[in-house]
């Protein structure tokens, strides 16, 4: 039996360049590909040319990557992703000097070979199509608030004295009171304004059909998610898009570890303390934020929690931050809960 082979991939829009390093992690070759299937069926040739055994490791940038995944996914081959943090470290602690695409896979594979729990690559599930949902809806939603700001300042150019509501033209009531009073205005800032009204209700429509859609989709897709309290179909997909697929995740801490509500140990001494981290998923670290400010409202768990932590003499961030915590561990069983229940069905 041969060793072991690990290939880096350093992988580009238009092209892929390759690295293949021993145990040891000793280059044995390199090469560059274009980035289309055609190359990708041809580098899995040249690599069995190396050895039987071999693992590929790729930075993780899922939109330049995600296709030569696939291929190889498809093909039986065995993938992890490194985080470019990690490649980095590699490529300060080699001997070449300066930064190029061959020197970015070989740090990859190098790095793969010194972390040995890094995240196995699956092919995407709904999670993918989750997250291109939710992204979607985020853009228009702002594109629907660029377009409100225009409209605003026009309207007060029309009419200093007059302004609506704060907050109320991504309704229709609104805007329709908008409609009126623009009605048999001549002149082009009249003129664009009502067009910027009209594209604020398609946009409208828009975002409703694609919240419908998502509420419909988490319905079945993730139950016992949208059981917790403060998790509504919108925080939800938020939440499994962003994670990607639990199973990445070894355990809840690993996953703590990834959202940001894992505290920082920062203490010498005697002194034990913790601060918060900022590191982590934000967006995900966001989605749990609502849901614990909704807890502290609603939830008499998350409540007696807050009281008692500040009755111990935290601050109100402080008890929140205990809160989102423990609200991760929540999370990870409920995602682990309907991953389960799927393959179960699946079986």
């Amino acid at each position: 039996m041969g060793s072991m082979l690990v290939i880096g991939i350093d992988a580009h829009k238009r092209n892929h360049t390759v690295v293949v390093v021993d145990e040891q992690g000793r280059q044995l070759a390199h090469r560059t590909i274009r980035a289309v299937r055609g190359d990708h069926l041809a580098l899995l040739k040249w690599a069995a040319g190396h050895g039987s055994l071999r693992l590929w490791a790729v930075e993780d940038c899922r939109h330049l990557s995600r296709g030569l995944e696939r291929d190889l996914l498809t093909a039986g081959e065995r993938i992890v992703r490194v985080p470019p943090k990690l490649m980095a470290k590699a490529r300060d602690a080699a001997r070449s000097y300066g930064k190029s695409d061959p020197i970015d896979a070989l740090a990859v594979a190098r790095a793969a070979l010194r972390e040995p729990d890094l995240p196995v690559a699956h092919l995407d599930g709904p999670e993918r199509e989750v997250r291109l949902l939710v992204d979607h809806r985020e853009d228009l939603v702002g594109e629907r608030t660029r377009i409100i700001c225009r409209l605003r300042w026009h309207l007060h150019e029309l009419d200093p004295g007059w302004e609506p509501a704060a907050r109320s033209l991504d309704r229709p009531r609104a805007l329709n009171k908008v409609a009126v009073r623009l009605d048999g205005l001549e002149g082009l800032v009249a003129r664009i304004a009502r067009d910027l009204v009209d594209r604020c209700r398609a946009l409208n429509i828009e975002i409703a059909k694609l919240s419908a859609e998502i509420e419909a989709l988490f319905e079945q897709l993730a139950p016992s998610l949208l059981a917790i309290c403060g998790c509504g179909p919108l925080t939800a997909a938020k939440i499994l898009g962003e994670t990607a697929g639990i199973r990445r995740f070894r355990s809840n801490s690993a996953y703590a570890r990834h959202n940001g509500t894992a505290p920082l140990p920062v203490w010498s001494s005697n002194r034990s303390r913790h601060r918060l981290n900022r590191a982590g998923n934000r967006q995900l670290n966001a989605a749990l934020h609502r849901i614990a400010l909704t807890q502290t409202q609603w939830h008499p768990g998350a409540k007696t929690l807050i009281a008692r932590r500040k009755a111990g003499g935290d601050g109100g961030l402080e008890a929140l931050r205990v809160l989102k915590r423990r609200l991760s561990d929540v999370v990870y069983r409920a995602l682990i809960t309907d991953l389960n229940t799927a393959l179960a069905e699946a079986a």
